[in-house]
């Protein structure tokens, strides 16, 4: 492969839609572009729900392949299918390195690639042993891994995960990036102004992962005794009906707001108080991120790994331990709502973020994992300490 700035880099992921590593895919290509590289992104699914926009420059291919299966047959034909496409394309394209976004197309890319010579990077965007796959595919990790240019994987210890349970693969730790200053985009929803109401914070899918039941369960223990806090919860998606329905139950319709995705996601930074994460499971969380480098304090779950990579318990945050009881976490909660001077102490440090997981110290992570470039001299076993998370 070249060395030039004109090799060419393809991502390939299943969509564009609203999630965490759609957007690192986002900041992946612009990343690349602005480094004078080709790069091309290919989606199985269609690009009528992208949510993330490309810089111009960056080829955008949308496969239109991603349907959903009904019964083992069905699955079979339509994998082969998208196989066949993803080939296909790196047949006409013929980049000098892949990307698989997340396990399937990884997996997908892997398989495509085979016979023509192009080296594919595999990521795993989730904790492994968190995300259940169906038995073909973890088949096919076991045999496809080891034959990518390499496996990355966003903690310590997702990577150790993958040594003991993918023979032949050693994980390289790549975390995702805090960008700063946030990028803007559409739906824009305008945020409160400030006021005498103060807000708590949550953003991510309305999907049953982020423990947004739990959230709304905690807040309603606490609306009485702090009846100057509001809930928001950012987002879209399945548990809408579900989280609307318990607000109601609660009798908190006028104290949990649910505006949908929202493109000014920073304005809801700095209109907000306090910042709160609930998933039952996290790779690494981009939301907690963001909301630490705009200067929030945060609380979060200390989910198996993502919260505790991120926060230093009681420096910059705090980790509840006992994962999805409403109690623990309203109690965390109740602790920085009633004490403004706590709150000022954790936000002061948040912005420190930037420091460990700036998108210039990720990125150079990610040119040195590059076919033919020599490697930066990182130890992956001290991504969470000093220089490095």
């Amino acid at each position: 492969m070249s060395d030039s700035c004109a090799e060419h880099l393809l991502i390939l992921h299943h969509s564009m839609r609203a999630g965490g590593a759609e957007r690192v895919a986002a900041q992946l290509a612009a990343w690349w572009l602005g480094q004078g590289r080709r790069v091309t992104l290919v989606t199985l699914a269609g690009s009528g729900q992208d949510a993330y926009a490309l810089p111009a420059g960056v080829r955008r291919i949308a496969l239109d392949v991603a349907r959903d299966s009904r019964g083992a047959l069905q699955a079979l034909i339509g994998n082969l299918g998208r196989y066949r496409a993803v080939r296909r394309v790196l047949r006409e394209e013929r980049p000098d390195v892949v990307v698989g976004m997340m396990t399937r197309p990884s997996i997908l890319a892997l398989l495509a690639a085979h016979g023509l010579g192009v080296p594919v990077i595999a990521t795993e965007h989730s904790h492994p042993p968190a995300r259940r796959l169906p038995r073909f595919w973890v088949v096919l990790r076991r045999r496809a891994y080891p034959r990518a240019h390499a496996v990355v994987a966003l903690t310590r210890r997702s990577a150790q995960w993958l040594d003991a349970h993918v023979p032949g693969v050693r994980a390289q730790v790549i975390p995702n990036a805090a960008i700063w200053p946030i990028p803007g985009g559409e739906p824009v929803r305008p945020a409160p102004a400030p006021g005498p109401r103060s807000i708590v914070l949550a953003v991510g899918r309305l999907h049953a992962v982020k423990g947004f039941d739990c959230l709304i369960r905690a807040f309603a223990r606490l609306a009485e005794a702090q009846p100057h806090w509001d809930l928001v919860i950012l987002g879209e998606g399945p548990e809408r009906p579900a989280l609307e329905a318990l607000r109601s139950q609660l009798g908190l319709d006028h104290r949990i707001q649910l505006p949908g995705r929202v493109g000014n996601v920073a304005d809801w930074y700095r209109a907000s108080s306090l910042y709160v994460l609930s998933s039952r499971t996290e790779g690494l969380p981009n939301t907690l991120l963001e909301a630490m480098a705009s200067g929030l304090p945060c609380v979060a779950f200390d989910c198996e790994t993502g919260p505790s990579d991120i926060i230093r318990a009681d420096v910059d945050g705090v980790l509840v331990r006992e994962l999805q009881d409403p109690a623990a976490l309203a109690a965390a909660l109740g602790r920085l709502m009633a004490d403004p001077a706590l709150r000022a102490r954790l936000a002061h440090r948040a912005p420190e973020v930037l420091q460990r997981f700036g998108q210039d110290r990720i990125m150079v992570l990610w040119d040195a994992l590059l076919p033919g470039r020599r490697r930066a001299a990182v130890d992956a076993t001290a991504m969470n300490t000093a220089p490095l998370p």
